[in-house]
């Protein structure tokens, strides 16, 4: 496991690997913080891998304190729009962070993010590259960068534009507003809004859930529903034989259709293989 004292770091909860977010008090995202948040990546790609004995069959993402996160410790951009070749070490940068982010979206298990309150630039934008966007209530959310004369860069506003469309997109981005979770709900950005009140166990619960699922679909889904959004329905349609095809050969869906037969619908058991 990463570090206990590390800003970033994973804890494991039966079949869930927790990423926890906790650089007090504000959890911004700086240098040490991306570069834990690197590191949790590389260890969630071993962790979820299915020749894995102790595959973790979910990750859920979740900060400690009052905000999910304030936003990127701004002196970090200062630092490099002032020092030798900005340019080039602001490409590196966002390639390096992009990678990170993409990481988290081709993990070949569900991913759930869980937003208690304040969600902004960095933080949301690793949301977006989650599958599930939980929020509690009282949760806001922003893509705030225009205030230091950026644009995101961590794939917000391509992401946004997967769920939202394109108009929604450029208003969050071209405002920097904050947006109240119940507003991001029914602009598809959210996918659920859960009472504040006992929201970290609700989350919990929902990651569990969908651990116990079949894993090896829940890894199908996600790659014909990504090809379908970014190269078309029909591209998802010829990955079907294979990515569907396979799944027959899965203890899974033998054991799921066992069970059906004998004893009706929803009572299968899944052990992720």
């Amino acid at each position: 496991m990463t570090d206990t004292a590390a800003p970033v770091r994973i804890e494991r909860d039966g079949d869930v690997a927790v990423v926890v977010l906790d650089n007090p008090p504000l959890n911004l995202f700086d240098p040490a913080t991306f570069n834990a948040l690197e590191n949790v990546a590389a260890e969630l790609v071993a962790l979820t891998d299915p020749d894995y004995l102790g595959r973790a069959r979910a990750v859920l993402i979740e900060a400690r304190g009052k905000v999910v996160s304030a936003g990127v410790d701004v002196t970090f951009f200062r630092d490099i729009a002032e020092g030798p070749e900005p340019v080039r070490r602001g490409a590196d940068l966002w390639t390096r962070l992009l990678r990170v982010v993409q990481t988290f979206e081709n993990l070949p298990v569900p991913t759930v993010f869980a937003a208690h309150g304040l969600c902004l630039t960095a933080a949301f934008e690793l949301a977006l590259a989650c599958d599930i966007l939980l929020a509690a209530e009282k949760a806001s959310f922003g893509l705030t960068e225009i205030v230091v004369g950026l644009t995101p860069s961590l794939g917000g506003p391509q992401r946004l534009a997967e769920r939202a469309g394109p108009a929604r997109a450029r208003e969050l981005v071209f405002t920097g507003e904050w947006y109240r979770a119940e507003v991001l709900e029914r602009w598809n950005v959210v996918n659920r809004v859960f009472p504040d009140e006992g929201f970290a166990e609700a989350a919990r619960e929902y990651a569990h859930r969908v651990a116990a699922g079949p894993t090896v679909a829940h890894a199908a889904t996600k790659r014909l529903v990504a090809t379908g959004v970014r190269e078309g329905a029909r591209a998802a349609d010829a990955l079907v034989p294979e990515v569907s095809g396979s799944l027959f050969g899965t203890s899974d869906l033998r054991g799921a259709v066992a069970s059906f037969l004998t004893d009706g619908p929803g009572k299968a058991t899944y052990t992720g293989r």
